[in-house]
């Protein structure tokens, strides 16, 4: 059963000149090994953890940093969630998290389910 859906998009060069203009923003919207990642696709990461926030239905006891956007070798996007944030999920009975990113034309965007898979 889906708990909540998210979406949200980037404009690219907005969210890099922020970031420029800004340094320490890396360090509070994204893990270490995030921060190495090339600014376009930091700005898809924080789409998605816009779009989590937004399936979470808020951002109560969730931390940018306890959320981390890394990807299987296939190259799909997961989440890796930890603290407080990981609990507020499990709180709220989501099991799954299902997540789908894209950059193009200057834009970034996400898109989040959450669901819960009830066993039969």
């Amino acid at each position: 059963m889906i708990i909540g859906t998210g979406i949200d998009l980037v404009d690219v060069a907005r969210f890099e000149r922020s970031v420029t203009r800004t340094p320490r923003l890396r360090e509070r919207l994204f893990t270490p090994a995030e921060q190495q990642l090339r600014l376009r696709s930091l700005a898809a990461r924080y789409a998605a953890k816009e779009a989590l926030i937004k399936a979470l239905g808020g951002s109560d006891g969730v931390y940018w940093t306890e959320i981390e956007i890394a990807s299987e070798p296939s190259g799909r996007p997961h989440f890796v969630l930890s603290g407080s944030t990981a609990e507020v999920v499990l709180e709220r009975g989501i099991t799954a998290l299902h997540l789908s990113l894209t950059h193009d034309a200057g834009l970034a965007a996400a898109y989040v389910i959450a669901e819960r898979t009830d066993a039969t």
